[in-house]
């Protein structure tokens, strides 16, 4: 495998799986202040505070993602002129 086979992969691997993992973690972080909300309601703004402070963490992650995710898409090739190198024209 190549280099811009590689980097093709990556690129159409790389985000999604960002993505669907800041999805679970997420939905794991809300579960479990619901959760801890329901067994301390007094402590009910303490933890959506600190809720609010990581879904933003977790969601920056995503961002930086999506950065990485244009930065290796503008070093691929474009699939002619790959074509052309593989199959040994000009």
């Amino acid at each position: 495998m190549d280099y811009p086979a590689a980097l093709a992969i990556g690129v159409c691997l790389g985000l999604p799986i960002a993505v669907l993992s800041a999805a679970l973690g997420q939905g794991k972080a809300a579960a479990a202040a619901m959760e801890g909300i329901a067994r301390q309601p007094d402590a009910a703004g303490d933890i959506r505070g600190s809720l609010i402070i990581s879904l933003a963490l977790i969601e920056s992650l995503v961002i930086y993602a999506l950065l990485i995710f244009f930065l290796m898409f503008s070093k691929l090739p474009s699939v002619m002129d790959y074509l052309g190198k593989v199959s040994g024209g000009s």
